[in-house]
């Protein structure tokens, strides 16, 4: 198995590997290779007649091998893409060819919403003959870091609460970020460099001011007018605030802050260290929080928010709307 990385490296190199399977539940890598490939392996005027994309569901394992195959047209190379591989009936069947594929094909296998078995002689085989590259969902701790460094290679940058206003309004689905973050390359201004909680504001609807982000940092605070502000503009938009992305929001707080208590170091340094934070600035708030919250309240609001999770479902809460829940939860929190 080989990484996102080295595949776009080798790609960019045009060493190509006679057989590709991008497989795995987050969609966007398994994309981005695949038009990677499909833009870098042809020149477009020899794409109509050595480039083809089938669907695992209209093709089937010998039609596939019939045109794995066959030579190219004029060209060093034929591309053959299936996309929607998961839905391609007796796909094992492939291994017959990838044991000896011809040097002139490019097969490509994008295999979306699961792995193929990797007990199969087939993975076996294009393991050995190929590249398998699995593409695994981000966590959602992990997302603002994702989109720091997509807009870096942009040539851009964006700031900390910027970067976590979107990810909480966003979530993890990487083909929606990146479109999202596209509106934004489109709108920033000649000359200006770095993606702000203003531009966000402008092109996507996310209040700079009454947001998760601002919200995690009103609580840390113990700012309990601020907290009952965000919460107040929350409730009267509850379509641009779900309360399932603020409960995961502070759940992942809290949850982290629990670990922090029994750090042996708890400078900035240490907790960055404990936690796996990309630097010490990062853990300046569970500093803070571990000065405003004991072990015992942290683990109690852990618990509040198992408990408001499941009030949110319907269980034990016949009307009470979310937003009217949430202010109940954030005020049990904060005193």
């Amino acid at each position: 198995m080989v990484t996102f990385e080295q595949i776009v490296t080798e790609i960019k190199a045009r060493k190509y590997r006679p057989v590709y399977l991008f497989m795995g539940d987050e969609p966007y890598y398994i994309d981005e290779l695949t038009d990677m490939l499909t833009e870098t392996v042809l020149p477009e005027e020899e794409r109509d007649f050595n480039q083809s994309i089938l669907y695992g569901m209209e093709t089937n394992v010998t039609a596939v091998i019939t045109m794995a195959r066959s030579y190219p047209m004029m060209s060093d190379h034929q591309l053959i893409v299936i996309k929607e591989a998961q839905n391609l009936s007796k796909i094992e069947e492939l291994e017959v060819y990838v044991k000896n594929p011809l040097k002139s094909t490019i097969l490509v296998l994008n295999y979306k919403g699961g792995s193929l078995d990797k007990r199969k002689k087939l993975y076996a085989e294009i393991d050995k003959m190929g590249a398998i590259f699995e593409s695994k969902k981000i966590p959602e701790y992990k997302i603002p870091a994702f989109i720091t460094s997509y807009i870096l290679s942009k040539g851009l940058s964006i700031d900390q609460k910027s970067a976590q206003m979107l990810s909480d309004y966003l979530g993890n689905d990487l083909s929606k970020l990146t479109n999202e973050i596209a509106k934004l390359l489109i709108a920033i201004q000649p000359g200006q460099m770095r993606i702000t909680a203003d531009l966000i504001e402008e092109n996507i609807g996310i209040s700079k001011d009454f947001n998760n982000f601002e919200l995690l940092n009103a609580i840390i605070n113990k700012n309990i007018f601020k907290v009952n502000q965000i919460a107040d503009y929350f409730e009267k938009n509850p379509k641009n605030n779900p309360m399932i992305m603020t409960m995961s929001v502070l759940f992942n707080f809290f949850s982290n802050l629990m670990i922090c208590y029994w750090a042996k170091n708890k400078t900035e340094q240490g907790l960055a260290t404990e936690l796996g934070l990309r630097n010490p600035y990062q853990a300046k708030d569970y500093v803070i929080a571990l000065k405003n919250y004991n072990a015992f309240k942290c683990m109690e609001i852990i618990g509040l928010l198992r408990i408001y999770d499941a009030k949110s479902k319907g269980v034990d809460n016949n009307s009470a709307p979310d937003g009217e829940l949430l202010k109940e939860l954030l005020y049990k929190i904060t005193h």
